[in-house]
């Protein structure tokens, strides 16, 4: 597995064969990428706001997966013709990837004035097998919490038995979780691996991206950060390790 990160809280994932783009909103002074430059087979949407699916509409060729209420209006909104709704604490196949979804908690309009619903806000467990409850060391998952505050589901729920082995999280405060708390989930989640994501693209949201490795050691956490530069990849190889 191979993850890109865009800025803010745009990632590209690889699975084996299969690309997936999440959140795309490349308007972010993290990247120079354009959305012409990539070609995903599924696009992955945890909420509407402005923020996470501001270049949607440039990928109406792939998959659109999200709340039926958000795909609905990518569809309505942009021509999306192929789009895949799901919701909270169902698992889909996509491609090589086995995606489930989980709870944010945060909130979910679509549009300047917030006229539209999107149904409920999410964050998105991506793996190479599908989640099940028996032992498989050769398995990898990588947890996009979205758009969310710390909640006690990473601890009891996401953490203990979707079991991701890395996390993307959003550590720029004001709109979502901020360093300390950012640190907490990470130490709850359990994960060997967390990325921050959501942070220094306006002003409401800069940090001291330091600030957060620091929590994250004051937290107790085992997981290793990694903040990544611009457009910056890291992999994960088979047998699973540092890539």
């Amino acid at each position: 597995m191979e993850l890109t990160w865009h800025g803010h809280s745009t990632w590209h994932v690889t699975v084996d064969d299969t690309s997936l783009l999440i959140d795309p909103f490349f308007d972010n002074p993290f990247t120079s990428v354009e959305p012409a430059d990539l070609d995903p087979d599924y696009v992955l949407l945890t909420h509407g706001h402005a923020d996470h699916i501001g270049d949607v509409g440039a990928f109406t060729d792939a998959t659109i997966v999200g709340t039926p209420e958000l795909t609905a209006w990518v569809g309505d909104e942009h021509g999306a013709e192929d789009t895949l709704g799901m919701n909270i604490g169902g698992t889909v196949e996509c491609g090589d990837a086995y995606v489930t979804m989980h709870r944010a908690d945060h909130t979910n309009g679509i549009g300047t004035d917030y006229e539209y619903s999107a149904g409920p806000p999410a964050g998105y467990i991506i793996g190479d097998t599908v989640p099940t409850q028996e032992a498989d060391e050769d398995a990898f998952a990588f947890y996009h919490a979205g758009d969310t505050g710390l909640m006690s589901e990473m601890r009891d729920v996401i953490g203990p038995f979707l079991e991701p082995d890395a996390a993307a999280l959003p550590v720029g405060d004001h709109f979502t979780m901020g360093p300390a708390q950012g640190a907490i989930a990470a130490d709850w989640l359990g994960v060997d691996h967390v990325f921050p994501m959501h942070y220094d693209t306006f002003p409401p949201i800069e940090i001291d991206v330091e600030d957060f490795e620091r929590e994250v050691a004051a937290a107790g956490a085992s997981a290793e950060v990694h903040a990544l530069d611009a457009d910056e990849s890291f992999a994960f190889e088979r047998p699973y390790s540092d890539g």
